[in-house]
């Protein structure tokens, strides 16, 4: 067993090696404070038919043991991994994909299990760089140690690896993973933090990327494995891909021109099988051999056109945004909508307003938590006119969802604020990339259509990267096919203040460098502003009325120790009050009580019950009253439910009253002062001193006086 461990942050940060899953080509065991992921390495012996990727597998998985739990459910057993357990398995597959060299044909598996938490630290990052270390330590082709971390900012400090405790008072939520050649992954979540900001975060975190990388060279250099030249990578030949080019490159150029994208897709499918079929008529070469080739110089020839042409594939300058439409209001009778265009990417966003009861249960390692405000997002096959099967949200649907609700979650106002449970659904109708920062504006748009008063709008874009070496062009706004072919995907989120989430992903293995990042970031700034611009032409704040279909909200805070009066005997009370009003009724603790109905009146009344029911009573204060009971001596009488008090015989009338039957009975109801409260907490009132001070009688008093 080999060991390397160092001082990160406030605790000690270690991996070790040899004891645990040896059967595994490369095996970690990487621990800070209390957490330990266990992570492993595997590769496929045989090689498997080309895909066109690398065939890698990233599996997360948090035991419930591991923070002495047993799972809920019928089984009681983990299932299926939760929605925390896809994108950290995103998290560590994003940064160690592009490492592997294009045609590597054995399937890999990696798979981190979080074996103990001890509440402090997330064990997210630990799995990312775990992941690198077993890889290294494997006879796997892997060509560089991969360090991850994250980055607080509190209280102006930055922090590495900070608590979940001291997360919660961060400005900056920014995991960062790179190599010593530079940034290869971000995903961070951020409360209006200006552009310069970020940049200093990441740079923070990228000198300390170097002590988590030399831990890995470490101790890779004491148990590493050497790589085993077994396995297979599949490249063309550079006499195959000198044929293609001869024969592809005029018509390429064509098909590079500014077009559509469908346009170019087909275009580029007939010159592909036109290549195929003139370089497969000897027999020697496969369609297969020519068609990995054919994208490899499709791949270069639209990269050299964007460097040397100073345009983009759709004709556009390199700061130019696609041309953009907001609409709200685009449906009848949801909460809110909106619908926002950009090029050939399109978004139908809808928000929902919901009670406290729709508020999503998080089970966590950390504990139990509410979740209010959720964005989910859907990429139909239709969407890029494809046909597949739907199989319920995967893994990209859920990443998305999830950086489009990161960079709209801190403007969402406080539950103080609005009561509400908001759902945010994004729909993607057509897509040419981006769809995930069309989300983010979309759903902004259906937001402030559904009255949700929002702190301020929020947009998003996503920059691209075309770099042949010295030369390099940053590309705003970019379209699926920059995607394809550009070295990155780095989107960026925010209001005018600041930003509030950014995701990167590189494709080259040089990664990004800080001055790189801090000029990209530079440039996304006045195109998110742009599109700020643009949206406030559809719709400049939240609407002041909520949709005449959502539910109507009302909180109203009671004494505590009055829960019990609203909630009754085995909650008889409560369900009473739900029967007769139809209203949603839920109690807090805190003496927080949220009445929600889609009829005002109905609201107004079940109000009007707890009111009654939790209310007070003053001394000199008019109340109806009920007679409840008769005695010798006077009456007691209902003023608040459940609460009685006495009118005693003296205070029936003006006059002297013989018999109290001769003024009241039972089930009479007239107006009575409250003109004690003893040291018993007894209630004396009063008939007569509520009646009209004119001396004149009410016409109650009349008939029985």
């Amino acid at each position: 067993m080999l060991k390397v461990s160092t001082q990160l942050g406030t605790s000690t940060l270690s991996f070790e090696t040899g004891a645990w899953a040896r059967q595994a080509d490369g095996s970690v065991v990487i621990q800070q404070g209390g957490t330990v992921v266990l992570v492993t390495a595997v590769a496929s012996e045989l090689p498997r038919e080309a895909l066109g990727m690398v065939p890698l597998t990233c599996d997360y998985r948090e035991k419930t043991y591991a923070a002495g739990k047993i799972p809920g459910g019928f089984f009681k057993r983990e299932g299926r991994p939760t929605e925390k357990e896809i994108l950290t398995s995103r998290l560590i597959d994003r940064p160690i994909r592009p490492l592997f060299p294009n045609g590597f044909l054995h399937e890999l598996q990696v798979m981190a299990a979080v074996l103990s938490s001890d509440g402090e630290y997330d064990p997210d990052v630990l799995a990312v760089a775990g992941a690198s270390c077993a890889l290294r330590l494997s006879s796997i082709p892997f060509p560089d140690a991969l360090g991850a971390l994250r980055v607080g900012l509190i209280d102006g400090r930055l922090v590495v690896n900070p608590t979940y405790q001291e997360l919660a008072q961060s400005s900056i939520d920014l995991v960062v993973a790179g190599t010593r050649h530079g940034i290869t992954m971000i995903e961070s979540g951020m409360k209006e933090v200006p552009e310069q900001q970020v940049v200093e975060a990441i740079a923070f975190g990228a000198q300390h990327l170097k002590t988590v990388i030399a831990m890995q060279e470490e101790l890779v250099a004491k148990a590493g494995k050497p790589k085993n030249p077994a396995f297979q990578i599949a490249q063309p030949s550079p006499e195959l891909l000198e044929q293609v080019r001869s024969a592809a490159r005029t018509a390429l150029a064509a098909i590079n021109e500014p077009k559509k994208k469908h346009e170019r897709h087909e275009a580029l499918a007939a010159l592909k099988q036109r290549v195929t079929e003139q370089l497969t008529a000897g027999g020697a070469i496969t369609a297969d051999q020519v068609a990995a080739a054919f994208e490899i110089v499709d791949h270069d020839e639209a990269r050299r056109a964007i460097l040397d042409r100073k345009i983009r594939m759709d004709g556009r300058a390199y700061t130019q945004l696609r041309d953009i439409a907001c609409q709200v209001g685009v449906l009848p009778r949801t909460h809110g909508s909106g619908l926002f265009t950009r090029g050939e990417t399109q978004s139908l966003s809808v928000a929902t307003l919901g009670t406290s009861d729709d508020e999503q249960l998080i089970e966590a390692l950390e504990g139990e938590s509410y979740k209010r405000f959720m964005l989910h997002y859907n990429f139909p096959p239709f969407s890029v006119g494809e046909v597949r099967p739907l199989r319920g949200p995967g893994r990209r649907e859920i990443g998305h969802g999830a950086l489009a609700e990161r960079a709209i979650e801190p403007m969402i106002p406080s539950k103080d604020e609005f009561p509400y449970t908001i759902r945010v659904v994004s729909d993607i109708l057509e897509s040419n990339g981006s769809s995930s920062m069309a989300t983010v504006c979309a759903g902004t748009l259906s937001l402030m259509d559904a009255g949700v008063p929002i702190k301020a709008a929020v947009s998003g874009v996503a920059m691209g990267l075309v770099k042949e070496g010295a030369e390099v062009a940053i590309l705003t706004d970019i379209s699926g096919l920059e995607d394809h072919v550009g070295d990155m995907d780095f989107k960026v989120a925010g209001t005018r203040l600041g930003t509030t989430a950014v995701q990167v992903d590189v494709k080259i293995r040089e990664g990004l460098s800080v001055e790189l990042i801090n000029k990209i970031l530079a440039q996304a700034h006045p195109a998110r502003m742009a599109v700020l611009d643009l949206m406030a032409g559809a719709i400049e704040k939240p609407r002041t009325e909520l949709s005449a279909y959502a539910p109507r909200i009302t909180t109203i805070k009671i004494n505590p120790e009055r829960i019990r009066d609203v909630i009754g005997s085995g909650g008889r009370t409560i369900r009473k009050i739900i029967e007769e009003t139809g209203a949603e009724i839920n109690v807090e603790d805190d003496g927080s009580v949220v009445v929600a109905s889609n009829d005002a009146e109905k609201s107004a009344r079940a109000i009007e019950i707890i009111r009654t029911l939790t209310e007070d009573v003053e001394v000199g204060k008019i109340y109806k009253a009920k007679v409840k009971r008769i005695m010798n001596f006077g009456a007691f009488c209902e003023i608040l439910p459940g609460k009685e008090g006495l009118v005693h015989v003296s205070e029936l009338a003006e006059k002297y009253v013989n018999k109290v039957e001769d003024v009241v009975k039972l089930g009479d109801e007239f107006p009575v002062k409250v003109i004690e409260i003893d040291e018993q907490g007894r209630i004396n009132l009063s008939r007569k001193r509520a009646l009209p001070q004119d001396g004149s009688k009410s016409e109650e008093a009349d008939s029985r006086g």
